[in-house]
């Protein structure tokens, strides 16, 4: 439902933010942005700014939070020599809010987070000082390898350390009571109120903080819950029925058991949400309001659309932007990651053409040709993180008006090794002299089992063309692709979704 703008015109005076003595000083009190470009049909749908924290999220409300309370009971002496030890399971965003409050009280951090979480993710809180430990995505909770688990090992472990623990931590719950809730109720009062507020579950604090503070606003406010489907909470609230956890992809949201300070009582309804959804649902807002935001963030999207789909009436429907989507440009923002993971459907031609993960046709991959210096093979190949590369030799063919490619060789990892051992010289050498040229080719109409002798040797699949272009001798055969033993794996696992 598109308002009018309220932003001031240009040259109109806007009021100033303060200059703030910490970054701790900058947490929470985030802006409100009606979301006129998405689709809200006859509600007017809000995100409230939460990636404008300074860590990025709305986690950092929690950080400081339940770092305070834990100073203020003993448990942390921020006078203590050696200073205390913070350790925490995450799915990420809980342990960069705790880094930017340990980093400024001077603690050491140690993360444990699932090894499902984004490499952007994990590089920010080593890049803020902690400590990570990944631990297995694909066991639940109670498995000795559940990453709450081993975070509430290795406090037991560590001399002078504690387990802060925000799945049970009522300092997590109370920092949305006592602040994002007021925040949201105070942002929208002048629009009428919120009528809806929708949110996910990670460990349930906000949920059930912000809910509970609405509710006592106003009676008939109605709290929805986001779920990733494979989450335990969307069966467990619309139908009373507790199942298996399945799994998903989109980080920091969805649970395989209800958190200790998760009070689903304020729930009035939960809706659920592929990863598909999400991962889209993100790329829109993107693309329609300009955030770049995490997964998170696309699943309460997602849901927000399909609830204001289903409204008659006109409803001030509040959601949150949790955080940055910058931790997420190789994943969801990536369209190779989705084509990958079966997200973004590409042109199907029912034979090997479709394994191929970087079709040459339409330039997605990177290729030498015979005269390049070894030595910008390497750049490339560091670059893009690749471990070969065709090697291609341009040809015009004024029968059809275009160039057309052939493979006459291929160079790799091991090819590279044993060049640049013989010394620098080498590096100025055209990759030709190091290219092995006996190539095991495959006809895009071959059988997917033909792939395995190839691969038993050790190789790639080099795709090629079964008929010449028209002009073109007979042994021409059209460069097409790379298969590697990954693009099939991929391939095998899309059939088995």
């Amino acid at each position: 439902m598109t308002q009018t703008s309220s932003t001031p015109a240009s040259g109109e005076a806007r009021s100033l933010a303060p200059v703030y003595r910490s970054a701790l000083e900058m947490i929470g009190n985030t802006p409100m942005l009606e979301l006129n470009n998405l689709d809200s049909g006859s509600c007017r749908l809000f995100g409230k700014l939460e990636m404008m924290n300074p860590a990025g999220s709305i986690k950092d409300r929690i950080g400081l939070s339940m770092i305070e309370a834990a100073e203020r009971d003993g448990r942390l002496n921020p006078n203590a020599d050696p200073k205390p030890t913070i350790i925490e399971g995450t799915a990420g965003n809980t342990g960069l809010g705790l880094a930017l409050v340990a980093g400024q009280r001077g603690y050491r951090m140690l993360v444990v987070v699932p090894d499902k979480m984004s490499e952007g993710k994990i590089q920010h809180l080593r890049a803020m000082g902690a400590e990570v430990v990944l631990a297995r995505s694909d066991v639940q909770k109670g498995h000795p390898e559940y990453y709450q688990d081993v975070a509430a090992r290795l406090a037991e472990k560590t001399p002078n350390s504690i387990y802060i623990n925000q799945f049970s931590n009522d300092h997590n719950t109370a920092a949305h009571y006592e602040h994002t809730g007021p925040e949201i109720h105070r942002q929208l009062e002048a629009l009428g109120g919120v009528d809806v507020f929708i949110a996910g579950v990670g460990s349930g604090g906000t949920i059930s903080g912000v809910g509970r503070y609405l509710k006592e606003q106003n009676p008939n406010c109605k709290i929805v819950l986001a779920d990733p489907a494979g989450s335990i909470l969307e069966p467990l609230i619309n139908r009373g029925e507790k199942v298996e956890a399945g799994s998903w992809l989109v980080e920091g949201m969805g649970e395989d058991f209800v958190p200790d300070i998760c009070d689903l009582s304020v729930v009035d309804e939960a809706i659920a949400v592929t990863d598909a959804e999400s991962f889209h649902a993100a790329r829109e807002l993107l693309d329609k309001e300009g955030l770049l935001a995490g997964s998170s963030t696309g699943c309460l999207i997602a849901a927000a659309k399909k609830f204001c789909a289903k409204q008659d009436k006109p409803l001030n429907v509040v959601t949150l932007i949790c955080d940055q989507g910058a931790k997420y440009l190789g994943k969801m923002f990536n369209d190779y990651w989705m084509i990958d993971n079966g997200f973004i459907d590409r042109e199907k031609t029912g034979d090997l053409r479709d394994i191929i993960a970087r079709r040459h046709a339409s330039r997605e991959d990177y290729v030498a040709k015979p005269t390049d210096p070894l030595s910008q093979i390497i750049k490339v190949m560091d670059l893009q993180n690749i471990s070969q590369m065709a090697v291609v030799e341009t040809v015009h063919l004024t029968s059809t008006g275009r160039d057309h490619d052939k493979v006459v060789g291929i160079i790799d990892e091991g090819d590279i090794l044993m060049a640049v051992v013989q010394g620098d010289s080498a590096l100025s050498r055209p990759v030709s002299d190091f290219m092995t040229t006996r190539l095991e080719t495959i006809s895009p109409t071959a059988k997917v089992e033909d792939l395995i002798p190839i691969f038993r040797a050790d190789r790639v699949a080099i795709v090629v063309d079964d008929n010449p272009p028209k002009g073109a001798g007979t042994e021409f055969r059209e460069y097409l692709g790379l298969i590697t033993k990954i693009d099939l794996i991929n391939y095998l696992r899309r059939q088995l979704k």
